[in-house]
């Protein structure tokens, strides 16, 4: 494949759990990096594993998908596609690379344990290619099925990694593996390479976790005809203590940063930025992640992921937010409002909720609050009686300011708490120089006056 070809990457989850923020990783590095070239982005949902697999967790993976920003061009499971791994294994067998053994769990743990003892690797002793048509005839008398292991080249087989950079393994240091059990169903290997194939993916990029099946994949690709594609290892998101993230364990899983008000970008940009060479900040679109991406900035050590600074990114995402993307969102919390509020408010905010707090606070009568302090009532009500006539604009306050500041002779905080509180119900917020053209001057003299506001 040349730089110029737009790529084929896909992102293969079982849908045996909800996704997490090491799960997302994957995912957008694959997305990002087919977004960047104009490529194509595969969901692949790994669902062989009937018993473990569910309809529910493979919703929510779309779901997630989704949120992130990052839906694919093509989904697809592989549970349609057993005819394909079925033909596959047929001409590997054909081939003579897919051959039939019949020991049973029990046994090959015995080998294994006598190999140690002897101070062997337990690699598998390809004792089943040995078996007379007596044995393979007497093991089917007693009703045993066969599984189904690959016959590796004990070669050397080399690949340049787009994270580690030059890898070889030694594939005589590798059991055969078995791509089909007992019952005829497929283990994750035979599946994944079969549909790298039909699919076209041209890039891999994966957790480091996977870095020992790459030698076999590559064989099991050649001898099927097929072209390797690039492949890529990355390193794992762990917890502060060292921990590794589990979809069993419901560690950081999207859904759950979802309800918690995390913005989608945040958690976008600490998942692709932590453990590189970059640093962990804000971005304001998926376009300028994807821009961040290179593979080559991953760092070979685990990346410590730390729950607790998401809400920070998450705010200064919201920081970043422009009107345009804000705009639909505050629809949909009946926030019908201009670009001047968004403006207003965007840097206070914690989390996008916050925004229907500051959209009654300029449009709306407060709630009850705490009554004005003695000495502050004659200089509310001199600072009413100073309100310039409207049309209003930003420049409003500033004129309005310099004008209570030279007839009170107040400064600091005497000047401008009493009247973020009486106009806010607030000690602290969003600039008063914004919000005050958003409440207007009927809305402001009968705050500052203690008086029943316009609805």
């Amino acid at each position: 494949m040349s730089d110029a070809s737009p790529p084929v990457l896909r992102f293969a989850p079982s849908p045996t759990g909800l996704l997490h923020v090491g799960n997302a990783r994957t995912a957008l590095l694959n997305a990002l990096i087919a977004r960047r070239r104009g490529g194509t982005f595969i969901l692949r949902l790994d669902d062989t594993d009937a018993a473990r697999s569910r309809a529910e967790f493979a919703d929510a993976i779309a779901a997630d998908l989704a949120w992130l920003g990052i839906p694919p061009d093509l989904r697809v499971r592989q549970s349609d596609r057993l005819a394909l791994y079925a033909d596959a294994a047929g001409r590997l067998t054909a081939a003579g690379r897919l051959y039939a053994c019949y020991e049973s769990e029990e046994e090959l743990d015995l080998k294994r344990k006598l190999q140690r003892a002897r101070g062997l690797p337990p690699v598998y002793d390809r004792a089943a290619l040995r078996l007379t048509e007596a044995e393979r005839a007497r093991y089917a008398a007693e009703g045993r099925a066969p599984h189904w292991r690959f016959l590796l080249s004990q070669r050397e087989v080399a690949w340049n990694d787009g994270v580690r950079g030059p890898q070889q393994v030694d594939t005589a240091s590798l059991s055969d593996p078995v791509l089909v059990r007992a019952d005829g169903s497929f283990l994750y290997t035979l599946p994944s390479v079969v549909d790298d194939m039909a699919l076209g993916v041209t890039q891999v990029v994966r957790g480091e976790d996977h870095v020992t099946n790459t030698a076999v994949q590559i064989e099991i690709i050649e001898a099927l005809g097929g072209t390797p594609p690039l492949f890529a290892h990355h390193n794992l998101l762990t917890l502060p203590s060292g921990e590794g993230l589990s979809k069993r364990l419901g560690h950081l899983s999207l859904s759950a940063l979802r309800a918690e008000g995390i913005e989608a970008l945040a958690v976008a940009a600490a998942a692709v930025l932590v453990g590189t060479a970059r640093p962990v900040q804000p971005v304001a679109s998926l376009d300028d992640l994807a821009a961040l991406v290179d593979l080559s900035d991953i760092s070979r050590a685990p990346a410590r992921f730390d729950p607790q600074d998401l809400a920070s990114l998450s705010a200064r995402t919201l920081h970043l937010m422009p009107f345009a993307v804000a705009r639909r969102r505050l629809l949909a919390q009946g926030i019908d409002a201009g670009e001047a509020f968004w403006l207003a408010v965007r840097g206070n905010l914690l989390r996008f909720e916050d925004a229907a707090h500051w959209w009654r606070v300029c449009c709306a009568p407060l709630a009850a609050t705490a009554a004005a302090a003695p000495e502050d009532v004659a200089f509310l009500a001199a600072a009413a009686a100073a309100l310039p006539a409207e049309p209003w604009d930003g420049s409003t306050y500033g004129s309005w300011i310099a004008a209570i500041k030279a007839t009170s002779g107040r400064s600091g905080k005497a000047l401008f708490h009493p009247l973020r509180r009486a106009l806010t119900g607030e000690d602290r917020g969003p600039e008063l120089a914004g919000l005050l053209p958003l409440m207007g001057r009927a809305r402001v003299d009968a705050r500052l006056r203690g008086m029943q506001e316009p609805l």
